[in-house]
């Protein structure tokens, strides 16, 4: 593995008890962060501070995303328990059933939007005034490459994550000269517990758009993400980055 420098530097990993999410905890952890696990689920966010506590200071937080509200609570309490937030990750996300858009619930479709999009956008819209006040953040959000090609049978999941990379373009040009850097990942596949929610032609679909062949590991997101919420990722914001084993190469 190699090393990353985060020592000093709290950061919040939203949807952080499981899948990528967690992995990315853990790097943090392993690179000298301290890390705050926001959760719908307290339960198994508390399950993966205790299994993760060996590594780092981390904490656990129970935050719904789509509620202004709870991330502002989530926010206070983080700040009191670590004194501040450097960096946030929002990983937090849903795929949502496969559906034509005629056959979309719209309720299903407010529900994916919610998460996805409207969650990056509270948890920014809460967590940017704690960065301007040290002078110091960095924002990673993770879209996915639905969000740059559309999938067909995922069109919430697919225009909410389209939202999540218009979002990071424009907030990394907002905060372009306040220190605080603003970077999207927009993955392909990665076998986590999502996959579960789909339905296996989909996940054959998807998977034969890859070149690799295969699909990506958490370890390599959390790399990724490790990077750009450090110090060495300086001269780069609002920029989105493919982790997509040569399926999008733009």
């Amino acid at each position: 593995m190699n090393q990353i420098n985060l020592q000093n530097r709290t950061a919040v990993v939203t949807g952080g008890a499981r899948g990528i999410g967690r992995a990315i905890v853990e790097r943090l952890l392993e690179s000298g962060a301290s890390v705050a696990i926001w959760d719908l689920d307290l339960a198994v966010a508390e399950e993966a501070r205790v299994a993760l506590a060996g590594l780092g200071r981390v904490m656990a937080v129970e935050v719904d995303v789509t509620e202004l509200g709870s991330v502002s609570r989530a926010v206070a309490a983080t700040v009191a328990e670590m004194g501040k937030i450097d960096i946030l990750v929002n990983n937090a996300g849903i795929a949502g059933a496969n559906a034509t858009v005629w056959q979309t619930d719209p309720a299903e479709w407010k529900r994916v939007v919610d998460i996805n999009l409207n969650g990056a956008f509270h948890c920014c819209h809460e967590v940017v005034p704690e960065m301007l006040r040290t002078g110091y953040g960095r924002i990673v959000n993770i879209a996915s490459i639905a969000g740059k090609e559309g999938n067909p049978n995922a069109a919430h999941y697919s225009a909410s994550k389209a939202g999540v990379v218009a979002l990071t373009k424009s907030l990394g040009k907002e905060l372009a000269q306040k220190g605080v850097i603003v970077n999207c990942v927009t993955p392909a596949v990665i076998e986590t517990d999502i996959l579960k929610q789909l339905e296996a032609y989909h996940v054959e679909y998807m998977l034969s758009k890859i070149p690799m062949g295969r699909f990506g590991k958490t370890t390599e997101a959390a790399a990724l993400v490790a990077w750009l919420c450090s110090e060495d990722c300086s001269f780069t914001t609002g920029a989105v980055f493919d982790l997509s084993g040569g399926r999008a190469t733009y």
